[in-house]
């Protein structure tokens, strides 16, 4: 209030009044990416940790991706087939130390259901017991590959589900989601028996799938790919993949180089900092 020359503070506390004004003067987000720009100013001047501004960046960024976005490709499942005996299904469970695995008829067409690894633990009890594959699958749950992670993730905490299978537009089965694939995409790889060490530039894990730091030089990551990625203009792999994005890519991006594709797992205004690197499965070579 303005009392002649004098301005006088509403009653409260004068700090009190200088929030409310500072908040009716300072404009709000206007979308998301002001929001994360938001996150990351913060980081920088030391008021919100790294972890927790990639963390709250990621639970953004979930609400615009899609299944097709982050599932396991259908040529990469790892499935049981309806037929199998369990001297068959082992091997292939200790090996791929996943916990659940569609079960697929003869033709690989259809999803008859779901087999827990848990459930296989009375083979090991008695070996010899009569074994139906159809008596211990649990139904199967199917999504759309244009669904959003966010709604899938609601889907997955209410139904207490970890696994779908991702149907394409007609129907047929075009890959798998679990919720670990969700999560991470909020909180970062989940690998904890597999994580990067701090003296490691590359570390693999099942399958066709790499983690690897940014600043790995690039003669390093030809001779342990058997790629021939340039080194004549950069000295690290990650220098190269920004060059072919054209921009610091932010968190979950993702680019095809070659027979490679790049993911951006964790990175800052300035450079990114971890990959996962996917090799096509037919380039791979066996031991």
């Amino acid at each position: 209030m303005n009392d002649g020359n004098r301005i006088i503070a509403p009653s409260g506390s004068f700090a009190a009044w200088v929030r409310r004004i500072t908040k009716l003067l300072t404009p709000g987000p206007t979308d998301r990416q002001h929001i994360i720009d938001q996150l990351q100013e913060a980081e920088s001047r030391h008021i919100i940790d790294v972890g927790t501004v990639a963390m709250m960046e990621g639970a953004l960024l979930v609400s615009e991706m899609k299944v097709a976005d982050i599932m396991v490709a259908r040529s990469q499942m790892v499935f049981i087939e309806e037929d199998a005996s369990p001297a068959d299904i082992l091997p292939e469970v200790v090996e791929s130390g996943h916990s659940r695995f569609p079960v697929l008829d003869d033709k690989h067409e259809k999803v008859l259901g779901i087999l827990l690894a848990k459930d296989l633990l009375s083979l090991a009890i008695d070996p010899e017991q009569q074994f139906n594959i159809k008596d211990i699958i649990r139904p199967a749950v199917f999504v759309p590959e244009s669904k959003r992670l966010n709604i899938l993730l609601r889907e997955f905490r209410s139904s207490r589900n970890h696994l779908a299978i991702v149907l394409d537009e007609y129907g047929e089965i075009d890959g798998l989601v679990s919720i670990e694939d969700v999560i991470e995409q909020i909180v970062g790889e989940i690998d904890d028996e597999h994580d990067i060490e701090d003296e490691e530039l590359i570390r693999k894990h099942t399958g066709n799938r790499f983690t690897v730091k940014a600043h790995t030089p690039i003669e390093e990551f030809n001779e342990f790919f058997g790629s021939s990625f340039d080194d004549a203009t950069y000295d690290t792999i990650g220098g190269v993949v920004t060059n072919e994005f054209g921009h610091v890519p932010r968190r979950g991006e993702k680019i095809e180089l070659d027979e490679y594709e790049f993911k951006v797992l964790r990175a800052d205004k300035r450079r990114i900092h971890v990959m996962r690197v996917i090799k096509a499965a037919d380039s791979i070579e066996t031991d």
